[in-house]
């Protein structure tokens, strides 16, 4: 079945799943960011933000769930093991040492322009190569672009608040 599925593929499709897997353990990578930070968060407005982090861990592991789909429908392994995340991640991890809310923020979003750049260069990729991928990372991209504006927003929010009071 996969072999129809690869088929259509007109670009490497070691090389996409390479790709792909990539993505995964970044999308992995995000999800525990958001879910721990949740956790762990403190300061004002904390209860907006926890809100909105366990929001994005959710919606982080629905892309983790449709890039797994896609690895597979191609004849790929999905990455196995979470010791290989950190060695194959696009955009790393930020551990919320300072659970400040503002800093928690600032973590997230950089974490999401990332996540845009990456997602950016595999629409790209795949725009003509690999319409069901290139449709897969559409959808996760559009959700990425979403995150950083509610993040910025809530930032924004944030220092305007702290600015008010000064």
């Amino acid at each position: 079945m996969a072999e129809i599925g690869r088929s259509i593929v007109r670009m490497d499709v070691e090389e996409l799943l390479t790709l792909l897997n990539k993505a995964l353990a970044d999308e992995w990578l995000a999800y525990y960011q958001y879910w721990i930070g949740a956790k762990v968060v403190k300061g004002p407005m904390k209860d907006a933000v926890i809100a909105e982090l366990e929001l994005h861990a959710t919606e982080e592991l629905t892309h983790a769930q449709l890039l797994v789909g896609r690895i597979i429908q191609l004849g790929g392994t999905p990455v196995l093991s979470p010791n290989e995340w950190t060695k194959i991640t696009n955009c790393g991890y930020d551990a919320p040492e300072d659970p400040f809310v503002s800093v928690v923020l600032d973590q997230n979003i950089k974490g999401e322009q990332c996540a845009i750049r990456v997602y950016n260069k595999l629409l790209a990729l795949t725009r003509e190569a690999d319409p069901i991928t290139y449709n897969i990372i559409l959808q996760i991209l559009t959700d990425e672009v979403e995150h950083e504006e509610d993040l910025v927003a809530l930032k924004e929010d944030f220092d305007l608040m702290i600015e008010r009071r000064k």
